[in-house]
């Protein structure tokens, strides 16, 4: 019994599972891009670690080591690969750091000081970052994991002193290489989960998309990570900003991704198409109203023309009123994609009325228009954008046949009003575009748009508009300045020669001041 339970409420989780509107997928093409913008951020990040002063004695040696500061990273050999379970792992094997610092010598009466140039070698660096949705439906760097060692310090010295530094170098970089391991895991976390989390906060979540409808970009579950790319899934839908918790029941087929030729796969249902749509005709956008000059000379005469029997029986102040012509779409439209293409259908009331001063509009007449229009679908940088094309035009009375056929004269010159007046303030809007859920400063770049039952795919590449470190420092929070003031974990450091703590002779010890 409790098995049939268990299965039972397994079902019913399924079936209330909700479809995704919205699919993207980075492929491990990307990643050499992503990885050569990464390192550079990496390289400027571990310029930024602050090593503390070694004092120490030996003897009546009293030595100070200061103003350790890391001037430049070479790598000789980086890989940037997705891990399941780990989602992004970074590989660095056998690069340097290079080093400068003060040094500090009392021997007695005698004081030696100056600058030294070292290197850190064989350094290496094991770091993943784990990726998952936060509570608004966010990617965020939910884990940064660590493992960093440093196999050997070189440096040279020079000066009245050489012999003794030399005696002292083993002491001396026996404590830094430990504390240079101790340093590069916590700047890295830091690098993670504050820097890298700031420009994830740059992806639009639930935002605006003009004065009416916004939508909703919120992941529906953590990212699915293989061996070969990063898969996400987002809601996708749009909602009258009116109406903030409207939401429409996605009941569409769900996009499917399957090319991974490209950087990034986007596939957008019809749902998604459908939710915008029914959104603004909730917002009362779906409407136009052409009254006295906005109606096109030509189509003025026409329909007075073609209602002359009806506008003659009125009065003589009336005959004479500026003609007005209404269209509303009636219901949302409703969008079809197929592999031939993408169409879009919609059913509007068309009234033409006279509309004298001060007085009640006089009706003239009342129809049906069904109207289809080919949508072509293009991404420029981040916004997805749509143009439509008049496909196929009807009108028709809702009263009876015989008035259907005398509309028939009407059909050419309203079609020719909705692709010279109408069509172009469609297309301004549409082509404004919609973003796409990606960071700031990167764009997409060389698409291609393809149509299947249901959905369409836009495959792209992507492109560093903005280096990361740009967009990082705009949008770091201001109390993420220092790496070292960020709460980290213990640092995972693994080296056989220096896991342990400095030998006893470089502790920090309280020197004499140099004279």
């Amino acid at each position: 019994m409790a098995l049939l339970g268990a299965l039972f409420l397994a079902l019913l989780a399924g079936a209330r599972a909700e479809l995704p509107g919205c699919k993207i997928r980075v492929t491990s093409k990307a990643l050499e891009l992503v990885k050569q913008e990464g390192l550079r951020f990496l390289e400027q990040e571990l310029e930024t670690i602050t090593i503390p002063d070694l004092r120490g004695q030996e003897g009546h040696f009293y030595y100070n080591i200061s103003e350790v500061r890391v001037t430049e990273l070479q790598l000789t050999s980086s890989e940037l690969h997705f891990q399941p379970e780990q989602e992004l792992m970074l590989q660095i094997t056998n690069a340097s750091l290079g080093l400068r610092f003060r040094r500090q010598l009392l021997y007695w009466f005698f004081y030696d000081g100056g600058y030294i140039n070292a290197s850190a070698e064989g350094v290496s660096i094991h770091t993943g970052l784990q990726l998952s949705q936060d509570s608004s439906g966010r990617m965020k760097v939910s884990n940064v994991s660590c493992q960093a060692s440093v196999s050997r310090m070189h440096m040279v010295f020079s000066g009245t002193f050489k012999k003794v530094y030399e005696f002292l170098s083993t002491f001396i970089t026996s404590g830094m290489r430990f504390l240079l391991n101790q340093q590069i895991c916590p700047v890295l976390y830091h690098a993670g989960m504050v820097l890298l989390n700031s420009l994830l906060d740059t992806v639009p979540v639930r935002s605006s998309v003009d004065e009416l409808v916004g939508i909703d970009y919120s992941l529906l579950k953590d990212p699915v990570v293989s061996t070969s790319n990063l898969d996400m899934e987002f809601r996708g839908a749009f909602f009258p900003l009116a109406e903030g918790n409207w939401s429409l029941l996605n009941q569409a087929v769900e996009p499917q991704l399957q090319e991974e030729e490209r950087m990034v796969y986007v596939a957008f249902s019809e749902f998604f198409f459908d939710s915008a749509m029914e959104s603004y005709f909730r917002a009362g956008a779906l409407q136009l109203s052409l009254v006295g000059d906005k109606v096109p000379h030509d189509l003025d005469m026409l329909l007075r023309a073609t209602y002359f029997g009806s506008i003659v029986l009125l009065s003589p102040a009336v005959i004479d009123s500026p003609l007005k012509l209404e269209l509303q779409a009636m219901a949302p439209p409703r969008c079809t994609i197929k592999p031939s293409g993408t169409t879009i259908s919609v059913t509007a009331s068309v009234t033409i009325a006279l509309v004298p001063p001060n007085q009640p509009e006089v009706q003239l007449s009342s129809m049906i228009m069904d109207a289809r229009f080919n949508a072509k679908m293009t991404l420029r940088g981040k916004a997805l954008r749509t143009h439509l094309d008049l496909r196929k035009f009807r009108i028709y009375s809702n009263q009876s046949a015989l008035e259907s056929l005398a509309l028939i004269p009407l059909q050419t010159p309203l079609k020719a009003m909705l692709q010279v007046g109408v069509m172009p303030m469609l297309n301004q809007r549409t082509w404004r575009g919609v973003q796409i859920p990606l960071p700031e400063g990167i764009n997409f770049v060389r698409e291609v748009v393809k149509n299947h039952a249901g959905f369409l795919t836009i495959g792209a590449d992507l492109h560093f508009a903005k280096g990361l470190r740009e967009v990082i420092n705009k949008n770091r929070p201001a109390n993420a300045r220092d790496p070292q003031a960020s709460s980290a974990p213990p640092s995972k450091a693994r080296d056989p020669q220096a896991s342990s703590a400095p030998p006893s002779s470089t502790a920090a010890v309280a020197a004499p001041p140099p004279p």
